[in-house]
C-alpha cells in the first residue's frame, strides 16, 4: 500500500533528524512557470529552460523530482533563499 509506504518513509526521515518538505502541485507550478495552473508540459518546458537542459530527463518523474527541487531552491525555507535575505 502506498498510503503505508509513505507513512514508514516519513517516519524514518522524521526519526533521523532529516528536514522534509511538502509542496503542493499548485505551489510547484507557480514556482517553476508562474502560473499556478499549468500544465506539465508547461513546467517541464519551464524545467528545461531554467537549466539550460537539451530534453527533459526521462522517466517523466525524474522530471517532476527536478520540478520541485527548483521549487524548494524558491521557497522561503530553503537555504538559497534564506541566504539570499
Amino acid at each position: 500500500n502506498v498510503a503505508q509506504s509513505r507513512g514508514v518513509i516519513l517516519l524514518a526521515i522524521r526519526q533521523a533528524g532529516i528536514p522534509f518538505f511538502e509542496y503542493k502541485p499548485m505551489q510547484v507550478k507557480q514556482a517553476v512557470v508562474g502560473y499556478g495552473n499549468a500544465t506539465k508540459h508547461q513546467v517541464q518546458d519551464m524545467t528545461k529552460r531554467l537549466l539550460g537542459l537539451s530534453a527533459m530527463p526521462k522517466p517523466d518523474d525524474a522530471a517532476d523530482a527536478i520540478a520541485i527541487a527548483l521549487c524548494h531552491g524558491r521557497s522561503s525555507t530553503s537555504l538559497l533563499a534564506q541566504l539570499q535575505k
